[in-house]
């Protein structure tokens, strides 16, 4: 081969050398790989000349070889992944490039690698029929590729390599957003929602797609003059989870958090973002992010948007949470004053929810049925606010007018609450109203039997009866587990459902904990 005024021109070369001995300085390095699809060793040798100590965007240029089609879907098909594709049109056949490149977008799948063809017979595969049939990128002769117009064209494959893949990324970040939104959104948790919300910006950014968001250092927190916490942490800031905000700017002052913590608003180091955001509820939520690369504006406006709409969700779910306590501390504390007028602690309400919740994990019902249940549970004598003292009071046995009188509890519990728009007070309502009927049909209110009472209803009725034997009361003292074991025995089936009655049989050291946890 000589080069004459800057044209490549193939002499005969009687050193066919090895068209396998890529560039084989590691195909995981950092660089850019390029697959020459041609018969002619001459083609190889001048390609690799031509590209000598070619580099793009601080990136080697890789040059692998394949002799005819066939190897190179071996090679295409491999670990290897491919920016850059020049393909002869007549090898082993006079269509064999062409069927090459549609193998590659069809049945291979890879839209994002540059094909090129390359032909020294134009006559066999005309330019216009090629571009127009095939999804190329480009069509050369040979004889009009010299070493500048190669270099070119290498160039400019890999920044629309470079740009579609840096798109294609971009794309899975949105669909992972897209797709785990509803999982974020949907947390019971601040410092789960957080968690979440962490990783899918990591995602966004594909910061380092390999690594499982593992070497990404972030955390989020929520601080204010009552206090402060570390909600979720990812990296070497796992160690502060759910410590004072306090340990990690004590342990890491490189950074200008404790600034931008006292001015608010969003800030960009070398390698790190900073976002402090106003809480409706006297705090600031703070998002950091460090070891990222943000190259272009793009992902930096990505961050911000992301970062401020996160400070909203973040705000919006510290509000539902505080709502949500509000809500549980209402119920208990209604729960325990009717308690309180029957002599009873504060602890049977706790207790039973517990039961409630424990036995409701052990059957087919769903996570979030459990929780309404587990919230709802305290509720279940809130109709014994209507029954006199002298009734409600008695240590004695009932006359048959007290105990009319005390059964109508269950209804006006049931009536209190139906009402009521809140789903957790619509299952105290049911809970209230159905945990004295029985699996027989001989209870009360209504003499529903088996499965026509709510499982609200069966599950309340187990937990209520365990904690009432178990626990003193003003009419009797607290039973053994024993007894209260042959009770259930003997009521199986006929006051409870016999499916809950052999988890208390399966489960009754772990319900003893619970009593013991919150006694008296």
């Amino acid at each position: 081969m000589r080069q004459d005024d800057d044209i490549l021109v193939f002499d005969e070369d009687d050193d066919d050398g090895d068209l396998k001995s890529d560039n084989q300085e590691g195909l995981n390095a950092n660089v850019w790989h390029m697959l020459v699809v041609d018969d002619e060793p001459e083609v190889h040798s001048v390609t690799r000349l031509a590209l000598t100590g070619f580099t793009f965007a601080g990136k080697k240029l890789s040059i692998h070889s394949a002799c005819d089609a066939e190897e190179a879907k071996v090679m295409l098909s491999g670990s290897t992944q491919y920016a850059i594709a020049l393909l002869d049109v007549v090898m082993e056949s006079e269509h064999a490039g062409l069927d090459l490149a549609r193998w590659i977008r069809e049945s291979l799948k890879d839209k994002h690698i540059r094909l090129v063809l390359r032909t020294g017979q134009p006559g066999q595969a005309p330019e216009r029929e090629v571009i127009t049939d095939y999804d190329i990128n480009d069509y050369k002769e040979k004889t009009e590729l010299t070493a500048n117009k190669l270099y070119t064209l290498t160039y400019s494959c890999l920044r629309s390599y470079r740009d579609i893949v840096s798109l294609y990324q971009n794309k899975l970040g949105l669909e992972t957003i897209i797709q785990s939104s509803n999982k974020i959104f949907a947390h019971q948790s601040l410092s789960e929602f957080t968690q979440g919300a962490l990783q899918q910006l990591c995602a966004l950014l594909h910061i380092d797609a390999g690594a499982l968001y593992s070497e990404v250092d972030s955390f989020a927190a929520s601080h204010g003059e009552s206090g402060s916490n570390v909600l979720a942490a990812t990296g070497r800031y796992q160690q502060f989870l759910n410590k004072p905000l306090d340990a990690v700017l004590s342990a890491h002052r490189d950074h200008k958090l404790q600034t931008v913590l006292e001015t608010g608003g969003q800030h960009f180091g070398d390698d790190y973002f900073i976002g402090v955001y106003e809480s409706h509820l006297e705090r600031k939520n703070v998002l950091f992010l460090e070891g990222i690369d943000i190259s272009t504006e793009l992902d930096k406006q990505l961050v911000e948007l992301f970062g401020t709409n996160i400070g909203v969700a973040f705000d919006n779910q510290s509000m539902f949470e505080e709502v949500e306590v509000t809500q549980r501390e209402m119920v208990y504390r209604m729960s325990e004053a009717v308690e309180s007028r029957s002599k009873e602690t504060s602890n049977h309400v706790k207790r039973m929810a517990m039961i409630c919740r424990y036995l409701a994990t052990r059957i087919d019902m769903s996570s979030r049925e459990v929780e309404i249940l587990y919230k709802a549970a305290p509720l279940h004598d809130i109709g014994k606010i209507a029954i006199p003292d002298h009734i409600l009071n008695k240590p004695g046995t009932f006359t048959a007018e007290e105990w009319q009188t005390m059964q109508t509890h269950a209804q006006i519990g049931a009536d209190i609450l139906a009402s009521s728009e809140l789903e957790v007070l619509r299952a105290g309502a049911i809970i209230a109203g159905e945990h004295h009927e029985n699996w027989d049909g001989s209870g009360y209110p209504r003499g529903k039997s088996g499965t026509d009472i709510h499982i609200y209803g069966r599950i309340a009725a187990v937990a209520d009866v365990f904690d009432a034997l178990t626990n003193k009361r003003c009419y009797k003292g607290a039973w053994s587990i024993e007894k209260t074991l042959a009770f259930f025995d003997e009521m199986n089936g006929v006051k409870f459902d016999p499916q809950l009655v052999e988890l208390v049989f399966q489960h009754q050291d772990e319900l003893v904990v619970i009593q013991n946890n919150y006694a008296d």
